[in-house]
């Protein structure tokens, strides 16, 4: 018998239950666990399997960048990923403990991330950033915890970075920030640490060529896909400062500056599961 494959039902679904398998138990995956995806859309299958099997509510999506020489012909410049509710952090004081898989990937992104106002309209697959800027309404500051149980996600490319839930492993929802719209340039400053050294920094200027086309993206492809994005839905818009990887016991810190700094710890995924009865 070959290796499960993406391109029909049973194989999609085959994929999608060892990457939920590993998630689930905190384990590491030695390899890609059947035939890698060969389109987006087909990667897009095992997510949507692999979210039907994971018993956890849907509270938001993360958006996450292709780089041009990875794209599909004419395909898609982003991807989506869900984020859920046992794995959404906010209203934290001090340092908040996030889950990371031994053996597997993990890392922290600053983000900043819309939460929407109201239920996208069914129907609308494509969104422009006016649109998407409509439907905002809280903007935050936040770190996305990027990860999978699978060490070479990102080196396998975005088919496999979309099979496992966009590479997703949680989300640390800061505050809101207020009057976001009106907000002179630049908006923001941010700094990444990790145990504390300085790994990223970013001046934010606009949201309109970054943030609002990463939500503009995430309406539009979700809808696509059958998931039409939802009021109270959070959407992260891409990693401000890069990609930093992380691994338990390391600590890490975001300074949004005038509007906050968040800071949190990495853990054993086995261990922090078990401490809060979370599958």
């Amino acid at each position: 018998m070959g290796e499960p494959d993406p391109g029909n039902t049973a194989g999609a679904t085959a994929i999608a239950a060892q990457f939920v398998r590993a998630r689930s138990e905190g384990v590491a995956l030695a390899e890609f666990p059947g035939t890698i995806p060969a389109t987006l859309e087909a990667a897009y299958r095992v997510q949507e399997a692999a979210i039907v099997l994971l018993p956890d509510a849907i509270v938001g999506w993360k958006v996450g960048y292709i780089a041009p020489e990875l794209r599909e012909p004419g395909g898609d410049e982003r991807l989506v990923g869900p984020i859920f509710a046992r794995r959404l952090s906010s209203d934290f004081v001090g340092t908040v403990e996030f889950p990371v898989f031994a053996g597997g990937f993990a890392a922290v992104e600053a983000e900043l991330a819309f939460r929407l106002r109201a239920d996208a309209p069914r129907g609308q697959t494509q969104w422009t950033v006016d649109e998407a800027l409509a439907l905002a309404g809280d903007l935050h500051v936040g770190i996305e915890t990027a990860g999978s149980p699978l060490r070479t996600i990102n080196d396998l490319g975005p088919r496999v970075v979309v099979s496992d839930f966009g590479n997703n492993a949680g989300m640390l929802l800061g505050p809101a920030i207020e009057g976001w719209r009106t907000l002179p340039a630049p908006l923001l400053s941010c700094q990444t640490y990790v145990d504390g050294r300085l790994v990223g920094e970013v001046l934010v200027d606009t949201l309109a060529t970054g943030p609002l086309v990463a939500l503009a993206f995430a309406l539009s492809r979700c809808a696509r896909n059958g998931r039409p994005l939802r009021a109270g839905d959070i959407v992260t818009t891409g990693a401000l400062t890069g990609i930093h990887e992380i691994a338990a016991g390391q600590r890490a810190h975001v300074d949004f500056g005038a509007f906050g700094r968040i800071d949190c710890r990495a853990v054993d995924a086995r261990s922090w599961a078990q401490a809060r009865g979370v599958a």
